[in-house]
């Protein structure tokens, strides 16, 4: 071994233990998200802009131990029952899978949850220790249906996608759905995915029932997929509507849903207010009011479709 290298391992082992001693004594917040890292990026630099603009910068006077469930929501309870065990200062539940299981797993620990779901109907507003924000998801859910029904208003059948694995989503949003889809006097077909394998043969039933349009659910593994159900919309020609920009981007036709990354950052507020004493009960739950619409032009033009002027006049943007 080399001098310098030596002198550098000795210096490393040195320091380490002070360092790590240094780290345990700052608070710790348990994030936990159903989904991938790579697919919620954006989200979680939103969240850690909200805790930076609260004086809470990672690794320097805070440590956040991350939780991701891949898109498995069954491995919650186990991920969050080891953030329990670990006695976080917080746990950020950022879906309404992970905010449920938290609820489930503490009544001591403070949780900020972000979702899209009513919270007091599924009942995260009965503990003392949770508070968060709620974004226009699913109330706004109904739209995308009238929307894209606007968009092909000669089909009068559609389908809903939903992920049977969430139930609690999935039941919300077919029930929505069904009733908005009898006001426009039209037949909704539900279709069913838990994992992106099953994506494929969504689509391709999708034809097989003459669908003449699709709305994804607002769920995290379609919004963890959201590439792949854009190119899929694509390649089966399929007008889609969904929740985020990025489906957009990625070639879907439509989005119409709230802005995640307000969301988020109000959710990252929360959690540094609870770090400086703050109780979540004394935090009343914020309501996001923003939603957005988004409008790829080239793939309605690729669907043989025209954008009627009601839609030309309000979209936040026309993606080219």
């Amino acid at each position: 071994m080399r001098r310098r290298e030596f002198i550098s391992l000795l210096g490393s082992a040195a320091v380490s233990p002070l360092a790590a001693h240094a780290q345990s004594m700052l608070p710790v917040i348990g994030f936990v998200n159903t989904g991938s890292p790579e697919t919620h990026a954006q989200h979680l630099a939103a969240f850690l802009r909200g805790l930076g603009e609260a004086g809470y910068v990672e690794g320097r006077n805070v440590v956040i131990e991350y939780r991701w469930a891949e898109n498995q929501s069954d491995r919650l309870p186990a991920l969050i029952a080891d953030l329990v065990h670990r006695q976080v200062a917080v746990i950020v539940a950022t879906t309404t899978p992970a905010a449920l299981a938290a609820k489930a797993a503490t009544t001591i620990i403070p949780i900020v949850f972000e979702i899209g779901s009513n919270p007091a109907e599924l009942g995260l507003l009965n503990q003392n220790n949770i508070t968060g924000v709620a974004q226009l998801d699913i109330a706004v859910a109904p739209v995308r249906l009238q929307l894209l029904h606007q968009l092909v208003p000669k089909a009068d059948t559609l389908a809903l996608l939903v992920n049977p694995a969430n139930s609690v989503l999935a039941d919300i949003s077919t029930k929505a759905m069904r009733a908005t889809a009898q006001t426009f006097g039209l037949k909704l077909h539900v279709l069913h995915a838990s994992n992106e394998r099953e994506f494929d043969a969504v689509f391709a039933h999708i034809a097989e029932l003459r669908a003449g349009g699709l709305v994804i659910g607002s769920d995290p593994l379609f919004v963890g997929q959201q590439k792949q159900l854009a190119a899929l919309a694509v390649r089966y020609a399929v007008p889609t509507v969904f929740v985020t920009r990025e489906f957009v981007q990625a070639g879907g036709l439509m989005s119409y849903g709230a802005n995640f990354f307000d969301s988020y950052r109000a959710t990252g507020g929360y959690a540094a207010r609870i770090l400086k004493g703050e109780k979540p009960q004394n935090l009343p739950v914020q309501q996001g009011t923003k939603v957005e619409l988004f409008i790829n032009r080239k793939s309605a033009k690729a669907l043989g479709l025209k954008i009627p002027d009601t839609l030309n006049v309000h979209p936040d943007e026309m993606i080219e």
